[in-house]
């Protein structure tokens, strides 16, 4: 490995990208059709795009339509939407005939990867390690390593920026009770990220635990359940919320994953929007019906043989210890908060649907820390643009994605506001209107002050569907 880093090249990049997830695809994808070129490059430590490969279940959809790809909102015309791929694979007529709204994950996956393979720019087996701004070129300085097959260190470099875009994403969550037992490998004590890969040793447990209420313990119970002889499941369901209870899905609901609602969102007092996230767990971290009715159907059809199923379903429980039992079991420590009862519940693997959390970016930014400004948490403060706020030494602006949802709520991980977000963000680093953005798009006045955007020019009305002139 070569040990004194070396420029990639002298020219400075526009912008640098770190992490290649969808959100910072779909602004590869966007920046490719800016007017003139722009000189964007993105580094990503693993080998090869990927999403969420270990809940890839066979028939599991999106919860978004698939008009939320990574260019349609904000460019219908590009390239890279998800009817061109379609179209460069001869399956737009079967998809017209499907009449699919919400497209499988798997496909959705896959479309990714061909936007991927496609585009330009995208350096894959690339660790960032450090980002420094450097005062006397007016630039960032963008550490890297560069990694072999095998992810081992094979070479570093050194990148020149003028604006930066983060979207490094969220990692697995594990509760503290829990930590220390899937760390031990006796017991399959799995995240529900690792899923697939744990697929078969779990099945092949006696008694099987699913802890989270969300989407994705949902199908993963569902996936269980139906691979499980009727009569001998021998699967407990266990959820910290009061009920599995169905996600927000009303059309005036959705309405909060607008770029209406972000903008009044982002307008609240920091101490309010600490205090909404937490109570708006149903609009993101509920249970599709169609799912909660699949699980129901199969519960169902396994009384018809005259008993119940060996499935058990127990809302309002919180795992407060957890602790090995010889070498085969686990025992979780259970509270039921309204009820005020404790009890134990012994089981051979545990699935951990306990969803994920925002990666930290202190680690990576350190070199940044003298000059970002925080909230009274101690969290990055970001404008309304998805920039940093950083001392004005520094000129060239810090974009994130999926890093904002203390600032932006709880749209930012929402896929249906990547290009839109995308958009904006190359609108405000170019300073033109590259995409236009409306100015409205929601029917709900969260306030009693609507927070406007800020067009490049004045806004135009609805057109009319039809010119009666």
């Amino acid at each position: 490995m070569t040990g004194t880093p070396a420029p990639e090249q002298d020219q400075p990049h526009d912008l640098v990208g770190i992490g290649i997830g969808p959100f910072n695809l779909s602004l590869a994808a966007l920046a490719h059709g800016v007017p003139g070129g722009l000189a964007a490059t993105f580094y990503e430590q693993r080998p090869a795009f990927t999403w969420h490969p270990g809940v890839l279940i066979e028939g599991a959809t999106l919860q978004v339509p698939f008009l939320a790809d990574l260019v349609t909102l904000a460019d219908p015309a590009s390239p890279w939407s998800f009817l061109n791929y379609l179209r460069s694979r001869d399956r737009l007529f079967p998809f017209y005939f499907a009449e699919r709204f919400h497209i499988q994950r798997a496909e959705y996956d896959a479309y990714c990867r061909w936007v991927s393979d496609s585009l330009p720019g995208l350096h894959y087996g690339h660790q960032v390690d450090a980002v420094r701004w450097n005062p006397e070129r007016d630039l960032f300085e963008v550490d890297f390593t560069q990694l072999n097959a095998e992810g081992e260190a094979e070479a570093l470099g050194r990148a020149y920026a003028r604006h930066l875009v983060l979207g490094i994403g969220t990692e697995p969550y594990v509760p503290e009770p829990l930590r220390p037992l899937a760390e031990a490998p006796a017991v399959p004590v799995i995240h529900s990220a690792d899923y697939l890969g744990n697929r078969e040793r779990l099945l092949a447990a006696e008694h099987i635990t699913v802890i989270g209420s969300g989407q994705s313990g949902a199908e993963v119970f569902l996936d269980l359940l139906r691979a499980r002889p009727p009569g001998a499941e021998k699967i407990h369901w266990l959820a910290r919320t009061e009920a599995f209870a169905p996600m927000e899905y009303s059309k005036l609901g959705l309405e909060h994953f607008t770029p209406d609602y972000t903008r009044y969102f982002h307008a609240l007092s920091e101490q309010t929007r600490d205090a909404l996230v937490p109570r708006q767990w149903q609009l993101h971290k509920g249970i599709d019906a169609d799912t909660i009715a699949a699980i129901h159907e199969e519960l169902y059809r396994r009384t018809l043989h005259g008993g119940w199923p060996d499935a058990v379903l127990t809302p309002g429980v919180t795992v407060r210890t957890a602790g090995r039992v010889g070498t085969t079991k686990v025992e979780l420590h259970l509270e039921h908060a309204q009820q005020g009862t404790r009890s134990r519940l012994t089981t051979n693997a545990v699935v951990l649907a306990t969803g994920y959390r925002e990666r930290p970016l202190d680690r990576m930014l350190a070199g940044l820390d003298p000059y970002m400004r925080r909230d009274a948490s101690g969290r990055p403060r970001v404008d309304d643009r998805f920039r940093l706020l950083l001392d004005p030494p520094v000129t060239g602006s810090v974009y994130v994605q999926n890093a904002e949802r203390h600032t932006h709520g709880v749209g930012a991980p929402d896929l249906g506001l990547a290009a839109w977000r995308s958009a904006g963000i190359l609108n405000s680093l170019t300073g033109e209107e590259h995409y236009p953005l409306p100015r409205r798009t929601a029917f709900t006045s969260f306030g009693l002050k609507r927070e406007q955007a800020r067009p490049a020019h004045p806004p135009a009305g609805l057109l009319p569907l039809v010119d009666h002139a």
